[in-house]
């Protein structure tokens, strides 16, 4: 969370949101991680969300997040390469499908080692001293610019998170505040259902806003009707290849521009009122932009939008940056719509 209180702040005042979510799908190590198979260590691993499982084999995997010692403190920690989920050859199985249990443990690459020793090496202790930890499998190939084109892991959703930052960022060094509140608010959990402390289910985003609203002398429930939420969220280009899954008329593309989510069943929280003002901030920026509302024949995704929406009653937008490959351990976005979303969200805290 982060946030930013102007000195004219009072009785007419509001908040504008930026709300995203700083995870993403893929393989949780479970608690007890060591496992031996036909000659091999392994790890064993949880699938967290909904990963495209088939590309995250045969990669150089690594382990990030945090490990917590006997002492209670925590560390982050990033560990080498060592670990792969080997595909099965073509040749034994022409029509393999993927077990979640089975088939996703990924092997230790690392000789004469185990993965509590990798992990204990990372955090420079000793294993019998980690006494927790929470780490997801990382890809270890680097993002890639190619062209306009930006290839990485995790861009659902950290292209989110980072373009609110830096649209705060500018906000604030801009010099034009006016009497709104502006707030960040990064949550954990979404690809799982945002049902956690961290989660926008939770109680994080509400207890921040009634603290601000005390600390300023605000009654809160006035405040939060002056109050709109942008709720920033990756969204899904028309796939090439796959045209057809799209509405004919809402076929978002890479490098057009962000793209507002629409859903009469409330999958995404946009409203009239609110795209609107979204499609004020885009024009105030000059920035493209597109719309996304789904194939009838087929089921759409959710974010935190709703979620927020419906627990604080602030009118909400969903938008976000258009994506192939969404949920793979490599996805692609273009670089200009990057750009575009900052100048984007950087508008609407300024002139919405």
């Amino acid at each position: 969370m982060a946030w930013w209180v102007p000195e004219e702040v009072g009785p007419d005042s509001g908040v504008r949101i930026i709300g995203a979510h700083t995870d993403s799908p893929g393989f949780v190590l479970k608690p007890q991680p060591e496992r031996f198979s036909a000659g091999w260590p392994q790890a064993g691993v949880e699938v967290y969300g909904g990963p495209l499982l088939s590309s995250w084999f045969d990669r150089e995997l690594s382990l990030a997040g945090e490990v917590v010692l006997a002492d209670g403190s925590r560390t982050l920690i990033h560990t080498e390469p060592v670990l792969r989920i080997p595909r099965l050859a073509i040749h034994l199985d022409r029509d393999a499908e993927i077990n979640r249990q089975t088939h996703v443990q990924p092997i230790l690459t690392a000789a004469e080692s185990t993965v509590s020793e990798v992990i204990a090496q990372a955090a420079g202790v000793e294993p019998h001293d980690i006494f927790g930890h929470w780490l997801m499998l990382a890809d270890a190939q680097p993002p890639r610019l190619s062209g306009d084109l930006l290839a990485s892991g995790r861009l659902d959703n950290l292209t989110s998170v980072y373009a609110g930052m830096r649209a705060l960022e500018g906000a604030v060094a801009s010099g034009e505040e006016g009497t709104d509140i502006w707030v960040l608010a990064a949550f954990d959990h979404e690809e799982v259902g945002s049902a956690s402390t961290r989660g926008a289910a939770g109680p994080m985003l509400g207890e921040v806003l009634d603290r601000i609203a005390a600390a300023c002398g605000l009654d809160p429930y006035p405040l939060y009707a002056r109050s709109t939420m942008v709720s920033a969220d990756a969204a899904h280009a028309v796939h090439p290849n796959y045209p057809e899954k799209h509405d004919s008329e809402h076929r978002p593309l890479l490098g057009r521009g962000p793209v507002t989510k629409i859903n009469a069943n409330q999958r995404y929280a946009s409203t009239a009122a609110t795209t609107a003002m979204w499609r004020r901030c885009c024009e105030a920026a000059g920035v493209p932009s597109q719309v996304f509302a789904g194939n009838n024949a087929v089921p759409c995704g959710s974010t935190i939008g709703p979620i927020s929406a419906t627990r604080l009653g602030i009118d909400t937008v969903d938008v976000g940056v258009p994506l192939l490959s969404m949920h793979s351990a490599r996805e692609v976005c273009a670089a200009q719509d990057m750009v575009w979303f900052r100048e984007a969200l950087e508008a609407y805290l300024i002139n919405s």
